[in-house]
């Protein structure tokens, strides 16, 4: 089957990389795969850190259909000044002319000498079998966030996608110098971390850890995710202030480095969209500053899902999930007012994360009554918490992902189980305090998701860091 052929090259690809030369004294982070700000099967970006300002790089590379060596168009690079942090480059090569699915290796040269290397897959075609994998709420450094990350090693993923909380407590890029590259792109298989990100793109959304924190005075290292990542730039530009970005707190110095820095991705990258194989991702910021009301954001998201509809598939990606059974969060249900959008628009699943277990919901179809309270909080009492949204929901229990393969909603997907403390193990065994929506609440494991595509096949499995199997279940169409 073409799934296990791709899994067995990975299980190749990631076990043939050159280690020497990539401590601290070379690269602040070392290279690590991206989609993109134009996602397509034949590209990839490639992207580094390093504090060395007057070395000359270079990046060699093969596209997958030879062994001959292809050099890359000059890295572009911008300097990173940011208080309290180490003046830093970050460095970005665009991959270009890969054969979609396949193998390629690339290195990168300083001063004309190979100091990385490492062995890649190109993305997918829509004819193309492909595996993704998805974990919420990672970067906390926990033993459990590195058997996660020593487990999805092993699932060997084409794409991994991040419902957000990608590092903890405050999105700072400290906290990615200690809890995210060396766990997620180590130089080796260790009980540290894994060498996952140098071999397969991730994708991110933003969670309240990441984004939350925006006085630039007390954190200038702040909103990392808008410095470290590149991924679409096709979503709405909302300006600071508008109903879905906040305003920034800090001196004018402190503002002006963060924007010098972050360039056109603050806050454009915050909602954006791409293919990927025959499957279309939307990937949306739920935080509770948002306002899903807002003419702007529900017309952007109609329309770029109405667009997607060749597709075989489509998925949406957030961190606060609308239906949660967990006491955790519960009250944080905005989402919610989005359901009519996914349903009418043919979404197939929605992950979040932000609640640290594994829920599945039946296939459902909700319609708010607008009854729902804003909840609002704060030292000023001003500080939006969430929004309840009532409503009514419509549950297809015929569905069981076996026999029954053709589910009548949108299914609902929380995989928060990526590494932080678990939340609510006393409700696992305990169905009567689950919301009438939710048919599998798992709490008591550290667990991530795996879904394979094949065509109209979709099959998908919560494991746990060994492998295990906790939920499964199949969609054809």
């Amino acid at each position: 089957m073409k799934i296990k052929l791709l899994a067995a090259l990975f299980v190749f690809s990631c076990t043939n990389h050159l280690y020497a030369q990539t401590g601290d004294k070379i690269f602040y982070a070392p290279p690590y795969l991206q989609i993109g700000t134009n996602p397509s099967p034949q590209s990839l970006e490639l992207l580094w850190q390093s504090i060395d300002s007057t070395s000359k790089w270079a990046v060699e590379y093969t596209n997958g259909s030879t062994q001959k060596w292809l050099t890359a168009a000059a890295p572009e690079s911008h300097k990173i000044t940011i208080a309290e942090t180490p003046e830093h480059l970050l460095f970005r090569v665009h991959l270009t002319g890969l054969v979609p699915g396949n193998q390629f290796q690339y290195r990168v040269k300083k001063n004309g000498q190979d100091v990385f290397t490492a062995t890649a897959a190109a993305p997918h075609t829509a004819d193309q079998p492909f595996r993704f994998a998805v974990f919420g709420d990672i970067g906390a450094g926990t033993p459990e966030a590195k058997q996660i990350a020593n487990g999805m090693y092993n699932a060997k993923p084409n794409m991994i996608v991040i419902p957000g909380d990608i590092v903890y407590d405050y999105g700072l890029m400290s906290e990615y110098q200690s809890k995210f590259w060396p766990i997620y792109n180590a130089d080796k298989v260790d009980a540290v971390g894994v060498p996952l990100m140098r071999s397969i793109p991730f994708v991110a959304a933003v969670g309240n850890h990441d984004a939350d924190t925006r006085d630039l005075d007390k954190h200038p290292d702040a909103l990392a995710y808008y410095h470290y990542w590149s991924q679409p730039l096709n979503g709405p530009d909302g300006k600071e202030g508008s109903a879905f970005v906040p305003l920034l707190k800090g001196s004018d110095v402190n503002k002006k480095a963060f924007y010098t820095s972050a360039g056109d991705r603050y806050p454009r990258m915050s909602n954006f969209s791409f293919n990927y194989g025959n499957a279309h991702y939307v990937v949306l910021d739920a935080d509770t500053y948002v306002d899903w009301t807002d003419k702007e954001l529900t017309e952007w998201l109609t329309k770029d899902l109405e667009s997607s509809q060749s597709s075989t598939w489509r998925f949406v990606v957030f961190h606060h999930p609308g239906f949660n059974s967990s006491r955790e969060h519960f009250e944080q249900q905005q989402m919610r007012l989005l359901s009519p959008i996914f349903e009418k628009e043919n979404v197939d699943i929605v992950f979040c994360g932000h609640v640290h277990n594994y829920q599945r919901s039946f296939p459902m179809q909700f319609k708010p009554d607008n009854k729902g309270t804003l909840l609002i909080g704060g030292k000023e009492n001003k500080t939006i918490r969430g929004r309840v949204v009532t409503g009514k929901w419509t549950l297809d229990k015929t569905f069981d992902g076996k026999n029954n393969t053709k589910p009548k909603g949108v299914i609902y997907i929380v995989t928060g189980a990526g590494g932080q403390e678990l939340y609510n193990p006393e409700q696992q065994n305990d169905p009567d305090s689950w919301q009438k929506f939710t048919d599998k609440f798992i709490s008591t494991v550290h667990s991530f998701t795996v879904v394979d595509i094949n065509g109209n096949l979709l099959r998908l499995i919560q494991q746990d860091a060994n492998g295990n199997a906790l939920d499964s279940f199949e969609i054809k169409k």
